[in-house]
């Protein structure tokens, strides 16, 4: 056998939930190797945000009872944090294709991730009390009752502007993906420039051997494929020798039909170096479970196979 145990479940979204993971320990003790400049954004994290209690106490927030209409228009009247808002109507929305550094939001246990403060400040300025058009491009809501939509404040681009100042990352969904080719090179941009987030050691891309030590965090890994394999329907990209250790990216079969639509050819990826993003389990080494091809960044410099979303057919 050249894939790993099929007797897995598919990566959660730990997107907003008292359940939501914290940085794992290993990841937390890197905190010992910020920058002056990254300690000092965790501290400011704390004092702007008020919100850094993770003790037994803490509330958690309320969240929508119902999914709300899917309105155009309307107006943002409070921030939640950097990738979440409220409009006028009452509805909460979730800025699709993107994730901010997180606020506890009265999650027991849950540590902020730096600059999360600063991203909410920032999404406050950019937005608050003015007038948002919502563009929805896939899934309307999510589990939580929030809508899912990109967000445009007169010219601005929230999502992109969010990108481009450091202080997001692209977080794209099979069912919520089509402007992921914008996102990137959006990202890409402040990353290239080291602002905000892109500065800090905490959210730097892993290579695959220090993959182990994050399991339980949303990550950014980069390497170079050694073998693939398809067992029982499910896709493998190996990225060590020994696949019952080493890295993976593991695809179920009922997402492989996104690759094929994609023309993405699954064994062809040997030998291509890949850059992929997900929450980091262990499933025989770590693993990162993708849903969707644009979950995958190719490096090399044969042409990206994925085609764009908008000429796929789910």
């Amino acid at each position: 056998m050249t894939g790993k145990s099929t007797q897995e479940t598919a990566g959660h979204d730990p997107e907003w939930s008292t359940g939501s993971p914290s940085p794992a320990p290993g990841f937390l003790h890197e905190t010992a190797r910020f920058s002056g400049f990254a300690v000092l954004g965790v501290l400011l994290s704390g004092l702007i945000s008020g919100l850094t209690s993770d003790g037994p106490n803490a509330a958690a927030r309320t969240l929508p009872a119902q999914n709300p209409k899917a309105v155009q228009s309307a107006r943002i009247t409070a921030i939640v944090d950097g990738d979440t808002v409220k409009l006028d109507t009452g509805a909460e929305v979730r800025l699709t294709g993107i994730q901010a550094p997180k606020l506890p939001l009265g999650r027991k246990g849950f540590r902020p991730w730096p600059l999360a403060a600063e991203a909410r400040a920032t999404l406050t300025a950019l937005s608050r009390d003015r007038q948002v058009r919502l563009d929805y491009t896939g899934r309307r809501h999510d589990r939580w009752g929030r809508l899912l939509a990109h967000l445009h404040v007169g010219e601005t681009w929230l999502q992109r502007e969010m990108l481009l100042r450091g202080l997001a990352r692209v977080y794209t969904f099979p069912d919520n993906r089509t402007h992921a080719a914008a996102l990137y090179a959006a990202e890409q941009t402040a990353r290239s420039a080291g602002r905000g987030i892109w500065a800090l050691n905490w959210y730097r891309i892993l290579p695959v051997a220090e993959a182990d030590r994050h399991t339980g965090t949303f990550q950014l890994v980069e390497g170079t494929v050694m073998s693939t394999a398809i067992v029982r329907g499910r896709g493998y990209l190996n990225f060590g020798a020994e696949w019952r250790t080493d890295f993976t990216i593991s695809i179920a079969p009922k997402h492989m039909k996104l690759f094929r639509a994609a023309q993405v050819d699954i064994m062809a990826l040997q030998d291509r170096r890949l850059r992929v993003r997900g929450w980091l389990m262990q499933r025989n080494g770590a693993m990162i479970s993708v849903t969707h091809p644009e979950q995958i960044e190719f490096l090399t410099r044969e042409a990206n196979p994925v085609k764009p979303t908008s000429e796929i057919k789910p």
